[in-house]
């Protein structure tokens, strides 16, 4: 195949990573990344061409892939990002492309770990009137506050951490902080004992770049409301890293390691 064409659905540090290397060592690849325009300022710069906006439902995004000739679709997207997931099985189905994703393995657990899986938000929101808990550390992003914000909850106060300020409902009490990732395990600590928190509760997003508060959290023996990924579009084959993204893909998995 000459001059490939890869669409990559992105927002995820792994869609950045894999981007980088497909231009660093094969630059005859013509690499788009989309981004669902979510964030206003993303945390990196990307390489190749840059989409932001959604396409319009799975039939819109077929007939954006066959405009455009893609070959290959990646979908590096959130684990959470359901939606968008389910419209890129459907439209690589629809077009007969090559499609794979791209999705990091969730944290695992620890003997040591107190947690407490939850099938959704609003599962997650029930599980904290049953725990007790006063001081809440909520680290699921700023959409979805919704389900924290019910009557049963006025006693509870939240700290809030998200890239962006979040928009109502939210909780009554609430304490937002912006701040975007990497952490580190003293930094995760150290907020954890200053805001007195008394239970977590995250996404089981997995990597490195936020796992520090499930250490700080061990550690400190603080239960974590652990809120469990959708289930991924069924026949969709899925690699676990950037390298086995360019093993599929035909190229060196040592691309990789050429990576910022």
């Amino acid at each position: 195949m000459s001059d490939p064409r890869v669409l990559i659905l992105g927002g995820t540090t792994e869609a950045r990573l894999l981007a980088d290397a497909l231009a660093a060592t094969a630059p005859h690849v013509r690499v788009t990344t989309s981004l669902a325009g979510r964030v206003a300022n993303p945390a990196a710069r990307l390489a190749g061409n840059v989409r932001v906006g959604g396409f319009g439902g799975p039939d819109a995004l077929a007939a954006w892939l066959r405009q455009q000739r893609i070959d290959v679709l990646v979908d590096a997207t959130h684990p959470f990002a359901a939606t968008i997931s389910a419209h890129a099985a459907r439209a690589a189905a629809a077009t007969g492309i090559d499609h794979f994703a791209l999705r990091r393995p969730g944290w695992p657990a620890d003997p040591r770990d107190r947690r407490h899986p939850a099938r959704s938000l609003a599962d997650a929101a029930a599980r904290l009137v049953v725990l007790g808990g006063r001081r809440v550390f909520l680290t699921t992003g700023r959409q979805g506050l919704a389900a924290f914000a019910g009557a049963e909850l006025d006693g509870l106060h939240f700290l809030v951490r998200t890239v962006e300020p979040p928009e109502p409902p939210l909780p009554r009490s609430i304490h937002i902080l912006l701040d975007r990732g990497p952490y580190t395990l003293e930094g995760e600590t150290a907020l954890l004992l200053e805001h007195r928190v008394d239970v977590l509760v995250t996404k089981d997003s997995g990597g490195p770049a936020t796992a520090a508060k499930l250490t700080a959290a061990r550690e400190l023996g603080l239960p974590v409301v652990m809120i469990e990924r959708p289930p991924a579009p069924d026949g969709v084959p899925e690699v676990p890293d950037v390298r086995a993204a360019l093993s599929r893909l035909g190229f060196s998995p040592a691309a990789a390691d050429t990576c910022p």
